[in-house]
């Protein structure tokens, strides 16, 4: 029994051993196989990258990853540029230029070579992150390529839209100016064209947007401009301006429709022409002023008599006025406006003059002063000398200014006067005390030097009523005549000439040196 138990303990031994080395075989096979077939893939690898770039390569921004020198030459052939167009409503659409139609290839593929020999294709299995910027030339056939970019619809002639710039549309009534925006429409610039899809198709890249690339002719002038805005601001400035000018109960009121004929656009600036304001202004002048008009002026008589000489009345100041309203359109200023005026008058209405006024019949030699439509005085005088050619003038005048003790002086005298009214240069209604008597025919031999006589009562108290542009009408009426009275001997007073007793000017030292009358000392005496 114990033999045998040694016999079985060596066979036992033997197939432990056994099954060890099967373990060891198994081990072999399960780690060497997949090593024995990585070493294949990577031997196979080494075989393939030694005519194939790497993965991770780019050339002339191509990934040829995997590529050999043959299938790149072949994918350029297959290569397609798509060029992406801009409607005329703005949206896009696309073209292709197929290689194949432009004969696209490689010159020379040397460069390639030299970077397929340069890489280590050892390491075939990593992905690497290689650039290549080479010379190797693209061979394309230009003029085929330049017939293609012909061909687009981008460049034929019913598809393309002409841009327009930006612009201030016509004034329109009611509605004003208007700023209209540009249009870019789709017109192709060849040149730029041909350029963008040239870079394009050396690059290889697989599509070119010609609007990107700026290949289209844009506008000059878009809604943007500073210049056009500040433009349309301006016009809008004028035309919306409305200005009322008030004469009395009439009104002319002033707008765009009116304005917008002032307007001169030179380029992109506007201005209002000068001449053109002033022949509005000039308009209002002679519809409203009164100055130099004939009137019709009923007298205290009951008869009525046409006045045509004189300056008295409204008189617009053209020059002024024009400044004034250019300015105000210049702001844009809105608003009622009085207009500027180098003399005004009592009333807007008919009669311009009013009814508070000196009515002064040099027929009667008689007077009256009016307030608020109220004769409340009347009085005789003495007028010019007709014989001494210093007839009074008739017409309608404005008190020029008001004066207490001024002297009023002459070739030939020197006058104290206590109240003092000129209304016609130097003709004016004054006191007279050297007279004893008013009215009648004393005018016709011992008349004035053109001035109103007056009492001193009289000129006092119409000197209390009176103010400077008061309204003086002077007057003939036929038929009111008056009575002749007896001749009396003038009465002599040292430095008083009685005889001629007119208006002269006050000296200069005296009361009144510096008034009008005195600036006006050189001008002929009435």
């Amino acid at each position: 029994m114990r033999l045998q138990f040694r016999h079985r303990g060596k066979a036992g031994q033997k197939e432990k051993i056994s099954d060890k080395k099967k373990g060891i075989l198994v081990a072999s096979l399960i780690i060497g196989v997949p090593v024995l077939g990585l070493l294949l893939v990577y031997i196979a690898g080494l075989g393939r990258y030694q005519s194939c770039f790497l993965n991770g390569t780019v050339i002339d921004e191509v990934d040829v990853s995997g590529m050999s020198i043959p299938e790149l030459e072949e994918q350029i052939g297959k290569y397609s540029l798509r060029v992406i167009e801009r409607q005329a409503d703005g949206t896009t659409l696309e073209e292709e230029i197929p290689g194949k139609e432009i004969g696209i290839s490689y010159i020379s593929t040397e460069p390639l070579e030299a970077i397929l020999q340069g890489q280590n294709r050892f390491l075939w299995f990593v992905k690497h992150d290689m650039d290549y910027k080479t010379d190797a030339p693209l061979f394309y056939e230009e003029a085929v390529l330049e017939e293609k970019v012909g061909e687009l619809r981008g460049f034929q002639k019913e598809f393309i839209e002409e841009p327009v710039d930006a612009y201030i549309a016509d004034y329109v009534p009611g509605q004003g100016f208007e700023l209209v925006a540009e249009k870019r429409g789709n017109r192709l610039n060849r040149e730029r064209t041909l350029e963008a899809v040239r870079a394009a198709v050396e690059s290889l890249e697989e599509q070119v947007d010609l609007e990107a690339a700026g290949c289209y002719e844009e506008p000059a002038v878009t809604s943007e401009s500073v210049e056009l805005k500040k433009t349309y601001e301006k016009l809008r400035n004028y035309t919306d301006t409305v200005i009322t000018y008030t004469f009395g109960t009439e009104r002319e009121t002033l707008d765009g429709d009116t304005i917008v004929n002032w307007i001169v656009l030179d380029g992109t600036r506007a201005a209002l022409d000068r001449e053109s304001v002033e022949a509005y202004v000039s308009s209002l002048r002679k519809k409203h002023d009164t100055i130099f008009h004939k009137r019709k002026f009923l007298t205290s008589y009951g008869e009525e008599v046409t006045i045509d000489l004189g300056d008295y009345g409204w008189w617009m100041d053209t020059g002024q006025e024009t400044e004034e309203l250019i300015a105000m359109l210049e702001k844009g200023e809105s608003g009622e406006r009085v207009p500027v005026y180098r003399q005004t008058a009592a009333s807007y209405d008919d009669p311009d003059y009013g009814d508070s006024y000196v009515e002064i019949n040099l027929t009667a030699q008689h007077l009256f002063l009016y307030q608020n439509g109220e004769c409340v005085l009347e009085s005789d005088f003495v007028s010019g000398n007709p014989s001494r050619g210093n007839e009074t003038p008739e017409g309608i005048y404005g008190i020029t200014y008001k004066e207490r003790d001024a002297t009023l002086t002459g070739e030939t005298y020197r006058t104290p006067v206590s109240f003092w009214m000129p209304f016609n240069n130097n003709v004016g209604m004054h006191d007279a005390s050297w007279r004893s008597e008013f009215g009648g025919n004393i005018y016709m031999t011992n008349g004035s030097h053109g001035c109103i006589n007056l009492p001193y009562s009289v000129a006092q108290e119409i000197y209390g009523y009176v103010e400077k542009n008061t309204p003086v009408i002077c007057y003939h009426l036929p038929g009111t005549e008056p009575e002749p009275l007896p001749e009396i001997p003038p009465e002599q007073e040292p430095g008083v000439e009685p005889q001629e007793g007119g208006a002269a000017l006050p000296e200069p030292g005296q009361a009144g040196a510096d008034s009008q009358t005195e600036q006006n000392q050189d001008a002929d005496v009435y």
